[in-house]
């Protein structure tokens, strides 16, 4: 083993923003392996909005490492069907080194053209959001409008190229500074977005779309499902995928105030958890590796370099740090 494993526990609970009080770096005194196992060097961490949510009472436990999407490389193995050398997908997270089974894993294949990270950004938990909420739950259809919120985010901007993929007419996005608004534009293929501090979410989107939008993907809840409520045309499509809006919340949610739209307009609101679809990985991949190494579309993510730097890459994607998916590399990727 080439260093000292690690890991990240939950000490405390944080009422509402988290700081870096509520984690502590403790040592991870790993047990000898034990036939069937092996041992697991990780390489990067993802680091999501639901795991705020996760640190509230009856998700994580205090005091033991936590959980979240993973890849790996196999340095030690007790069992045939993990070789030395081998990737793997896991969600022992938050820590250095993980003992895993071959059934705790997924093998994950060396693809020309498409970095390893990438199986943690599109072709990852936040690309299968995504692709889930706009083929599953939308079922978005070529030349229809979609408003996606936290546009530059992990699942946003991943939204976005796959909507482009599968023709939409009009792709408009939010996002928090005027920067990610120029990225939205200028390189993520959005026709329009907009930074949401610049005034009331229905305002700003109506300008973007005068003629109102067919469906919307909502990473955030609150204002933006208020806005989007105005802005939907009758028969409209909501697919809500998260609720960043509120996470770190200690007050119930003010909006959306215009919930009676979703009747007035015959509007169709479904929420959806990832974690339900894992089925429609292989489709995924299969759909996206063309395009990812064609150059048509290209994973966003904002990495992070070392593993010390777990916490603060995790609040400062909380706090809209990152273009795109935020990532966390731990160990050395080359060999």
């Amino acid at each position: 083993m080439s260093r000292q494993p690690m890991a990240v526990h939950l000490v405390s609970r944080p009422n509402g923003r988290p700081s870096a009080d509520n984690f502590a770096f403790v040592a991870d005194h790993l047990a000898p392996l034990a036939p069937g196992s092996a041992l697991v060097e990780n390489l990067y961490l993802s680091v999501d909005p639901y795991m705020r949510e996760a640190m509230d009472e009856g998700h994580w436990e205090l005091n033991t490492p936590l959980e979240g999407r993973s890849i790996g490389r196999v340095i030690e193995s007790r069992t045939p069907e993990l070789a030395v050398g081998d990737l793997v997908f896991h969600r022992n997270a938050w820590r250095t080194h993980a003992v895993v089974s071959a059934a705790e894993v997924r093998m994950l294949p060396r693809i020309e053209g498409v970095p390893i990270s990438t199986h943690l950004s599109l072709l990852g938990g936040t690309g299968l959001s995504a692709y889930v909420g706009l083929t599953q739950v939308l079922r978005l259809q070529p030349g229809e409008s979609i408003f996606i919120s936290a546009a530059a985010g992990g699942v946003g901007t991943a939204a976005g190229q796959i909507a482009q993929l599968l023709g939409a007419g009009r792709i408009i996005g939010s996002a928090g500074s005027a920067a990610k608004v120029k990225h939205l534009t200028e390189q993520a293929g959005f026709h329009a977005a907009f930074n949401y501090h610049d005034g009331p979410v229905g305002e700003l989107l109506s300008a973007a779309a005068p003629e109102g939008i067919d469906t919307f993907l909502d990473n955030v809840g609150g204002d933006h499902l208020e806005g989007a409520l105005d802005v939907l045309r009758d028969h409209g499509r909501i697919a809500w995928c998260g609720a960043v809006a509120q996470y770190s919340s200690v007050e119930p949610p003010a909006a959306p105030r215009n919930l009676y739209n979703v009747v007035h307009k015959s509007l169709r609101l479904d929420g959806f958890l990832v974690r339900e679809y894992q089925h429609l990985q292989q489709e995924l991949t299969d759909f996206l590796v063309p395009h990812i190494q064609s150059g048509r579309i290209r994973a966003d993510e904002t990495v992070v370099i070392g593993f010390e730097n777990i916490v603060t890459a995790f609040l400062g994607m909380l706090d809209g740090a990152n273009t795109g998916k935020m990532i966390v590399q731990v160990g050395d990727t080359d060999s």
